[in-house]
């Protein structure tokens, strides 16, 4: 991500919020409180230890620290690093600020970023499960990856071993953008061996991480990286998980924060799939294929308008280079004829009919008998 030049305002506010990220036992639970009590990070630096403490979760040490924290914490450095390895800081005042992780409890304060975020990354579906995937898993991560980003939806996922690198990667291979959430920081990639699919990741979307950019790779920080997960997405899509998988707890987070939850039904003697099962029983939709997923979601309750000011209805439009806009909109949602198609649009008919064939990949139309097309 290329950082745009931003004004002093918003370069004193970025620099509060890293102090308060600075201060130990400041974690996003209690920094909401502070933002909640006081409205900005700099409100919080000056105000007084005793108003601190009226804040829940802040006692007498933490209220001090906060106090000496303006004069005691250079940020400098860590804007310099930011700088130098091209990582951009969204805060929660930020419009580039994910819209659907600013709805859940406990959003993170700050975002370290690698690549864009974008307005369409709000359609999103997460895919997670098991670091110890199967042959199968691997197979229908990848399978959903691909299909969910051919429809129009980014993928997010956690970039773990198995099946989070899977989804990422039939993203990729669709040519599609995919987002992950690093329980790590940006400049300490974990695992190592992902250092290469974080480079593509970051160039076909971002990656992204709520802890400094050194921070090491702790037990901790992925669960909690997993609300962030499950809190980008619309849904999360759960494919092989162990009855004690972390995948569960991104499972059970995007419940919390009133998201669809999904899960894959694997075979009945792999342990693998016992997560799973239980999800089903308890309510889950059970996904055979990506038309579960988006027969589940539907289309877009109000249209998207993208950054060229058209009217979006289905999240693969998103995707369409101008030939493929143009037969799109001269197919209506009754019948229509191809060869008419190619007479409204003057484009020859073996390049409309190539185009449809695209168009019913992305399962924006539907073909009828003889040479006829709808809308879906």
């Amino acid at each position: 991500m290329n950082s745009p030049s931003i004004d002093n305002g918003t370069q004193t506010r970025k620099k509060a919020f890293l102090t308060l990220c600075f201060i130990p036992g400041i974690g996003p639970i209690t920094l909401t409180s502070l933002l909640e009590f006081f409205g900005d990070p700099e409100s919080v630096l000056n105000a007084e230890p005793a108003r601190l403490q009226s804040v829940p979760g802040v006692g007498t040490k933490l209220a001090r620290e906060i106090a000496l924290a303006r004069d005691s914490v250079d940020v400098d450095q860590l804007l310099g690093i930011c700088r130098e390895n091209d990582i951009g800081i969204v805060d929660s005042y930020d419009k580039r600020y994910p819209k659907p992780l600013a709805e859940i409890h406990n959003p993170p304060p700050l975002l370290f970023v690698h690549g864009a975020l974008r307005d369409e990354d709000a359609l999103a579906i997460s895919i997670v499960g098991t670091r110890h995937a199967t042959n199968y898993g691997l197979r229908i991560a990848d399978q959903l990856g691909r299909g969910l980003s051919l429809a129009g939806y980014t993928i997010v996922s956690g970039m773990a071993r198995g099946i989070d690198a899977a989804a990422h990667r039939g993203a990729l291979a669709a040519k599609g953008r995919t987002i992950a959430v690093l329980g790590s920081g940006l400049l300490n990639i974990y695992p190592a061996e992902h250092a290469g699919l974080a480079k593509l990741i970051r160039e076909a979307g971002a990656v992204i991480s709520e802890v400094m950019p050194h921070h090491p790779p702790k037990s901790g920080s992925f669960p909690q990286r997993n609300r962030i997960v499950s809190g980008l997405s619309l849904g999360t899509i759960v494919v092989e998980a162990g009855d004690r998988s972390g995948a569960l707890i991104s499972a059970r987070l995007a419940m919390e924060q009133g998201r669809e939850v999904f899960a894959v039904p694997g075979p009945v003697d792999s342990r693998m799939s016992k997560g799973c099962h239980k999800l089903i029983r308890d309510g889950a939709k059970l996904v055979e294929s990506i038309d579960d997923v988006l027969e589940e979601l539907g289309p877009l309750i109000a249209p998207l308008t993208n950054s060229a000011g058209d009217s979006i209805h289905h999240p693969a439009e998103l995707q369409l280079n101008e030939q493929e806009k143009l037969i799109l909109q001269a197919i209506d949602v009754q019948p229509t004829d191809i060869g008419s198609i190619s007479e409204m649009t003057g484009v020859p008919i073996t390049r409309v009919l190539s185009t449809i064939s695209v168009l019913e990949i992305r399962r924006l139309i539907r073909r009828h008998s003889g040479s006829a097309v709808s809308r879906c």
